[in-house]
This record gives structure tokens, C-alpha cells and sequence, in this order.
């Protein structure tokens, strides 16, 4: 063979395995996506979460390793609550996060905390006061506030601001103002990162945090009057010079849609319209699901 025809079979091979090897790729980053539980392999799990949706916006998220983080356990008196307060005492709960003083968001925190020892964290010294007042030990609560971080047993929360109000009220009592509310980064210890929005509305400080701590995967709010571009330009912000985001899960819809509502299908279509090739899950109460990075 010549030198030149040496040369062009010399090129043509380096072409074929970069292509090779580009295809390689892409068939691992399309591991992001979505899969049963139990069906991912030991290595698919060891990158990524169990996500369970208990109604509202109690999600239960599980790393590889078993430690689990509990947003906003809303139980009692939610009509929709997959599991009893009984039920989630007796499951494993290491961090329970709360997003603000609401109701609906404080939900059973105060009881799940005390009767499982878990790590309490609120988004402010002023919800963080309060908490304590209704006997949960100063041990069990993260000294945070935003722009605080908190670390516990190989877990990680990034604590950002939420454009939302956060007054804690106790029947009888007068309303507590309970500083402003929160959203959360949370990075699990194999790297895998959640951003739980907690009930904010869309603000561009979510570019800066997408740049900076590249969730895997978003829990935006979706309530009935929460308008669905809003909610859709958040999980569009979490994509800013983030190429690590793939799924996105709604958070505070009712499981039956009310009239005039919003719902979770009004958010994938919104988002659907501004371009965004994410998978949108609408989760079904206590099933498991598989992410991987």
C-alpha cells in the first residue's frame, strides 16, 4: 500500500472509533432517563436516586446507600397523602426539609423529626425558632439560612432563596412570620443532585444556581393557579449552562384535577412549548422510580 493510501486507512480508522465512541456517549447519557424500580444495574444505581411521590409535595428521596430525604411531609389532613403518619414513623427518615411556614408545607415535620431523630431544616433562623418551639431538639435542627449550606452523613444541601411568603400558623396562635422561604440543592453521596424549588415562583437566580450546582433533576411547583410558563421557565433556568438536568417532577398538584385548575399535563405541555427536551414525569403515589445520571 502507499503512503498516502497508508495514510487515508490511517485516518479513516481513527474516524470510525471517534464515531464509535461518540455513539458510546450518547447511549450513556440517555442512562439519565427514567427506569422501573429495580430494573437498573448495580452500577446505573450507585449514580443515581429512588424518587417516591407521597401526595402534595411530600416526595421521599432514596440514595444507593439507603439515606433518605423527606420533603414537606404533608400527612394529616391531606387528601391526598399516600401513607398515615403511623406509616412514615416507622420508615427511615435521615433529613426532612421544609420549604417554608405554610401549612401544607410543614405539614407533620415537627412529629416525623421528633419520632425518627431525623435532621430538621428549615430555610431561616425564624422558622428554625419555631420548629424548636414545638419540641423539636436544637440538635436536630440545621443551623442554615440562604446561601448556607448543610452537610449530614455524606449529604449535602445548598440552601437558595424562594420568591414565596413563609408565615407558620398554629390554631389559636397568632401568625408567626417565619423569614422568607426557601429552595433546596440537594446532593446525595454518589454526586446524584435534586433541586426541590419548594413553592417559588420562577427568578432568574435560578441561572446562577443551575451554573453552579448542575442538578440532575428538578421538583418544580405546580399548584391549581400557579401559572404553567412560570413553572416551566423555572425548569428552563435549571438548564442554564447545565447539561446534567434530564427529568423534572411536579410538585403540589391534587391526584384528582379541580375545575379550572392547573395540573401536571398543563406543565408538560408548557414546557413541551418553550423547546425543552426534558422527561416529564406525572408520578403515581409510592411508586419507585429509578434515576441515573
Amino acid at each position: 500500500m502507499s503512503r498516502r493510501g497508508s495514510l487515508l486507512s490511517s485516518l479513516g480508522l481513527i474516524v470510525a472509533i471517534t464515531s464509535a465512541g461518540m455513539l458510546a456517549l450518547a447511549a450513556r447519557g440517555s442512562l439519565g432517563a427514567l427506569t422501573g424500580a429495580g430494573a437498573a444495574s448495580a452500577s446505573a444505581q450507585d449514580s443515581g436516586i429512588t424518587v417516591e411521590f407521597l401526595g402534595w409535595s411530600h416526595y421521599r428521596l432514596t440514595s444507593p446507600s439507603g439515606k433518605v430525604v423527606v420533603t414537606n411531609p404533608y400527612i394529616t389532613n391531606n387528601p391526598d397523602a399516600a401513607i398515615t403518619l403511623d406509616e412514615a414513623l416507622t420508615r427511615r427518615t435521615d433529613i426532612i426539609v421544609v420549604a417554608d411556614g405554610h401549612n401544607d408545607e410543614v405539614g407533620d415535620s415537627v412529629e416525623l423529626a421528633k419520632g425518627t431523630g431525623a435532621m430538621l431544616i428549615t430555610p431561616t433562623g425564624e422558622l428554625r425558632s419555631w420548629m424548636e418551639g414545638k419540641g423539636v431538639p436544637q440538635s436536630q435542627l440545621g443551623q442554615v439560612n440562604p446561601g448556607s449550606f448543610f452537610k449530614h452523613d455524606g449529604i449535602t444541601l445548598q440552601v437558595v432563596h424562594s420568591i414565596h411568603s413563609s408565615g407558620a400558623r398554629t390554631p389559636g396562635e397568632p401568625l408567626y412570620y417565619g423569614g422568607i422561604a426557601g429552595s433546596y440543592m440537594i446532593t446525595f453521596e454518589n454526586g446524584y443532585t435534586v433541586y426541590f424549588s419548594g413553592s417559588s415562583a420562577a427568578t432568574m437566580d435560578m441561572q446562577m444556581w443551575a451554573d453552579l450546582y448542575k442538578p440532575d433533576m428538578a421538583i418544580v411547583h405546580i399548584s391549581a393557579n400557579h401559572e404553567p410558563r412560570d413553572a416551566a421557565m423555572i425548569a428552563k433556568f435549571m438548564t442554564n449552562n447545565n447539561p446534567n438536568l434530564k427529568t423534572v417532577f411536579p410538585h403540589h398538584p391534587r391526584l384528582q384535577p379541580q375545575p379550572g385548575g392547573v395540573r401536571p399535563s398543563d406543565l408538560r405541555a408548557a414546557m413541551e412549548q418553550m423547546g425543552l427536551r426534558l422527561q416529564f414525569v406525572d408520578p403515581d403515589p409510592l411508586r419507585p422510580y429509578a434515576l441515573t445520571k
